[in-house]
């Protein structure tokens, strides 16, 4: 038989007894010494009784679930006690009754108070003792910070007989806080003491509870976990998770993002122009439902344009995309969604006729490296020839901008991926003049998180058991976020006026094998004993160290000092027109051998990766060799001093 759900009746029914007893037992000496009738003594408790429960009713003392019992539900309950106390004395002073009723009904209730929460907090005692033996299974856990997260996630773990966990500490760095006890969970500290203060131990998971930590701070607790062989998660922002409906601290819990590796704040480029830039315009987001292309729609979608076009030839990501935007934003978001590709001229042009697009943010292309070197024609069939195919016919309806999402591979480029983007980016420069459409590229380097990245690479096969390959260990990579790209993309729109090539300052470099490495610690393994880390080589078209964009003497600040503008000239449109119909050709003979030989005749800087990897090495070398002549001649001076 089921009890649980006449929890409630029967725990009133031992208040009862308890009120009942107890003041009984108060009022037994003036019953046998006293000329007390037994009718008039129940009649007063049963009335005490009766007011006792009408605010304890009132109160839903009786719906609290007391294994989960706080301070709130103990007060609750006394003043549900002291409420009916209090009528009980009103009733008898209306009725001018003897004072001595009043006096024994104060200390027989105190009494039956006492036994009520004495009953609750044993019940609560033996549920935590349940609970606690059946930890099999579950992880014992730190939790790092004791601020209003914390112990949230604490005491939601500690409730929670269900769940994957069981609190070993916390830690702090809060010296008043170090020594003292959460619901019983001791707080240890420094947080930079972690390794020492959790080794021996068996805590097999840290959670790191501080939503308002600093994106350097909490890289630097990252890297102090990262010595421990503990799996790592971290608590998403309460109030953001709020808003979206999840009320579950445990579950907010994410594992860690490359972009907490970082280091450094995330990029926010919020320009108050773009609202007036997107709001009330025709968007045409071509590519819409790759990594960037999808991002792009979701945030052009909260400027509230008139009209979103989404195009795409990838039917399943575009109708992905098209069911989360018509979830987030309903009936007030004008969505079209358009299956075809960027080289079919036909069907470009039919859909520029149809929408007429004010805005063209040109996402569609081929971006993968090695297959694109295996497959040259498809890359200048796609990139090159798609985008002259969306640039013309924005100048033929008139759209206003054309902002093409270009790559940091376009800069000197050593593979046919970043050649073609490279002439795209000309493509713009050879149309800029023909019309009134404004032209501009937006380029960036690694974005974190999109499909083919390294980084869902490396998760995969941790979770696969390893090994992780690395391309190269000496290779290093310039990361940003999809939300921090596209933010850029739409403020350069905002910028443009045409011609211009905008770039992000991206901040410091990272290793791919300490990035490697430090995904491999804190998902609780030790790199190169539980998790190998096999080298395999770099592919074709792949450079050592990618260049940083920001390095170009022709570049300038914009009005935001993390991006930077570099003014082209125009390029002929006889030119250009030349240029396209040798790739053409070219292409439609289909030799390979061919196709790298026009492309190194039509872009002076395209190189091969080998000699550029090869030079890049020798820098790095004759650099060496010249600090360590300098720590030479620094120590030559000491030894003369």
């Amino acid at each position: 038989m089921n009890l649980s759900k006449y929890r409630g009746w029967i725990v009133l029914c031992i208040d009862v007894f308890f009120i009942f007893t107890f003041n009984m037992l108060v009022f037994l000496r003036e019953y046998l010494e006293k000329d007390v009738r037994l009718s008039n003594l129940l009649m007063h408790i049963g009335f005490l009784t009766v007011c006792v429960l009408l605010f304890q009713l009132r109160f839903k003392t009786y719906d609290s679930l007391w294994r989960y019992a706080e301070s709130r539900e103990y007060l609750v309950l006394l003043a549900g006690v002291g409420c009916g106390y209090l009528l009980y004395c009103a009733f008898n002073l209306l009725l001018d009754t003897n004072g001595i009723w009043n006096i024994r009904a104060l200390f027989g209730l105190i009494f039956a108070l006492l036994a009520m929460l004495t009953v609750r907090f044993l019940y609560r005692l033996y549920r935590q003792k349940v609970s606690g033996q059946s930890t099999a299974g579950r992880s014992r856990v730190a939790i790092i910070g004791t601020g209003t997260a914390g112990v949230s996630l604490l005491h939601e773990i500690q409730h929670n007989p269900d769940g994957h966990y069981v609190p070993y500490c916390m830690l702090d760095d809060a010296s008043d806080k170090i020594g003292k006890l959460v619901s019983g969970i001791p707080v240890k500290g420094p947080i930079d003491h972690l390794p020492m203060i959790l080794e021996h131990t068996d805590v097999t998971d840290i959670i790191l509870a501080i939503p308002t930590l600093t994106a350097e701070r909490k890289a630097e607790i990252l890297k102090v976990c990262s010595k421990t062989n503990c799996r790592l998660h971290i608590l998403s922002d309460p109030v953001m998770q709020l808003e979206r409906g999840n009320t579950s601290f445990a579950g907010n819990v994410r594992q860690v993002c490359i972009e907490d590796l970082l280091g450094r704040p995330a990029v926010r480029l919020d320009n108050p122009r773009i609202a007036t830039f997107l709001a009330g315009k025709t968007v045409l987001v071509t590519g819409g439902g790759g990594s960037i292309g999808s991002e792009l729609c979701r945030q052009i979608a909260q400027y509230r344009p008139k009209r979103l076009v989404v195009l795409d030839i990838a039917e399943n990501s575009v109708y992905d995309l098209q069911q989360d935007l018509i979830h987030r934003f309903g009936k007030t978001l004008d969505l079209v969604i358009e299956i075809g590709s960027v080289r079919d001229y036909n069907k470009i042009d039919r859909l520029f006729n149809r929408y007429r697009p004010d805005l063209v943010f040109h996402a569609a292309a081929h971006k993968h490296v090695p297959l694109m070197e295996h497959c040259p024609e498809e890359a200048i069939k796609n990139n090159v020839f798609g985008t002259y195919h969306t640039a013309l016919a924005a100048l033929k309806y008139k759209t206003e901008k054309f902002v093409l999402i270009s790559t940091d591979k376009a800069v000197n480029p050593t593979n046919i991926m970043g050649t073609t983007k490279y002439l795209c980016e000309q493509v713009l420069q050879g149309l800029r003049e023909k019309g009134s459409t404004e032209f501009a590229a937006v380029r960036f380097g690694n974005v974190l998180g999109s499909n083919g990245s390294v980084i869902p690479l490396f998760q995969k096969q941790i979770a696969y058991g390893g090994p992780v390959t690395i391309t190269d260990k000496r290779i290093v990579r310039y990361f940003m976020t999809i939300p921090e790209a596209v933010s850029l993309v739409l403020e350069a729109g905002s910028f443009a006026r045409s011609g211009e090539v905008f770039v992000l300052d991206m901040g410091q470099p990272v290793h791919i094998l300490e990035l490697a490495e430090n995904l491999i610690r804190l998902s609780g393994y030790t790199p190169y004993v539980d998790i190998k880390i096999e080298e395999v080589g770099l592919r074709p078209g792949e450079k050592l160290y990618e260049e940083l964009l920001t390095k170009n003497a022709d570049l300038h600040r914009t009005e935001n000092e993390k991006i930077f503008v570099e003014e082209r000239k125009p390029l002929p449109y006889a030119q250009l027109s030349s240029w396209l119909s040798t790739l053409s050709d070219t292409v439609q003979q289909g030799k390979r051998e061919d196709i790298f030989e026009v492309l190194h005749q039509l872009v002076p800087t395209f190189r091969e990766p080998e000699e550029v990897n090869r030079q890049a090495l020798e820098e790095a070398e004759r650099r060496k060799r010249e600090e360590a002549g300098e720590t030479k001649k620094d120590d030559y001076s000491a030894m003369g001093a």
